[in-house]
């Protein structure tokens, strides 16, 4: 299920005379063009259909249309496919089970941006030992994606580089744009192009504005760098997407999900006047800053949803929530030296807290209809 791509070059290029360019550059690796890929490892048409209809779903809930609550559950980063499957075997399950109450979407996230340096995700380094085998990342990745919708269920993921979004985003459901990178242009004009609902979190600082603006951007018309199927430099026009909304992950002056923080959001986005998904509710990121990146207290973050769900309240149209087979995390290393179904980036609940508060978030949404 793999593509074999041009052999890479050892060495960047030269000028020929005076040498100006890439005088930092140790080597450049040609990747496969992302059409070989798609062809090589195709959606189909049972895939497709469940991309379609979820996507579909989510942004019904996210507009009001839905009363169902979206639910982003996952690893905090994919790092062994085969514990990425498992899980998504064992939330397939529940997802059928809480179908009425939940619209259950599994994180799926294969690149991940740091704040200094660290291991960047399965497609940057996929064998965790900083050997950086993209081409074999970008592969794997696309594996895992199609494995997680045989599975029954639709993948969310974030975007991070501008290109790999050509290579994976035929098969994810819901995308978003993280904190580090949502005053970046050129990832708001990477949403405007992206054809499924988008999440723009609120800055590190905690500013909310910034994803509002985002949202704003991104409905908008672009015309920008990027690259074709066939991974040529094209100039690339978009028609905006309506489908972006905001999420709130707490910052560095702490959480940002309590009622008058919701409500605080909500008067931010109503005043941009553009209409849609990001006027109608929020999706609450209970991990990151919401949580101190403490896997015990987001457990306690989601009760504490889940009650003010159960009471009434409708900001929240969503929840995530970093969860694996294990709880907790570690230093990423070889798979054989690893703990198998525990995180290598931010803490995890394990899958019992998870399938519990899968189960309480339902109990809310139904007694909110009540």
């Amino acid at each position: 299920m793999s593509i074999t791509p041009a052999e890479p070059s050892t060495e960047a290029s030269t000028d020929l005379g005076t040498r100006t360019s890439d005088l930092r550059i140790r080597a450049l690796d040609p990747l496969p063009a992302p059409r070989g890929l798609l062809e090589a490892m195709p959606l189909g048409t049972a895939r497709s259909d469940l991309v379609t209809t979820s996507r579909r779903e989510v942004r019904d809930v996210l507009t009001g249309e839905d009363d169902r609550l979206l639910t982003i559950v996952g690893p905090c980063s994919v790092h062994d496919p085969a514990a990425a499957l498992e899980y998504a075997g064992r939330l397939a399950a529940l997802r059928r089970e809480l179908s009425d109450d939940l619209v259950v979407v599994m994180r799926v996230y294969f690149e991940k941006p740091r704040t200094t340096v660290g291991w960047k995700g399965l497609i940057n380094d996929p064998h965790l030992d900083g050997s950086h085998d993209v081409r074999h990342g970008l592969n794997l990745a696309r594996e895992v994606l199609l494995g997680v919708l045989d599975a029954g269920v639709p993948a969310g993921s974030e975007f991070l580089e501008p290109t790999s979004p050509q290579y994976i985003a035929d098969a994810v459901t819901w995308g978003a744009i993280g904190a580090r990178n949502v005053e970046s242009q050129v990832h708001r004009q990477l949403a405007s192009g992206l054809s499924m609902p988008v999440g723009f979190k609120n800055a590190t600082d905690g500013d909310v504005q910034i994803a509002v603006d985002g949202c704003i951007t991104a409905a908008s018309e672009h015309t920008f760098f990027g690259a074709d199927a066939e991974g040529r430099a094209a100039a690339v026009e978009t028609t905006g997407n309506p489908d972006c909304h905001v999420i709130l992950r707490g910052g560095r002056s702490g959480p940002n999900y309590s009622p008058e923080d919701v409500a605080a959001a909500l008067r931010v986005a109503r005043t941009s006047g553009l209409g849609g998904a990001v006027e109608t509710g929020v999706i609450v990121d209970a991990s990151h800053g919401n949580s101190g990146k403490d896997h015990v207290r987001q457990a306690g973050v989601v009760h504490e949803i889940a009650n003010r769900i159960a009471d009434g309240e409708h900001g929240i149209t969503g929840i995530m929530m970093e969860s694996f087979l294990e709880a907790g995390a570690q230093q990423p290393g070889p798979l054989s030296e690893l703990t198998y179904g525990q995180s290598v980036t931010d803490k995890c609940m394990d899958w019992d807290t998870t399938e519990d508060l899968l189960r309480d978030l339902a109990k809310a949404v139904r007694e909110r209809r009540g």
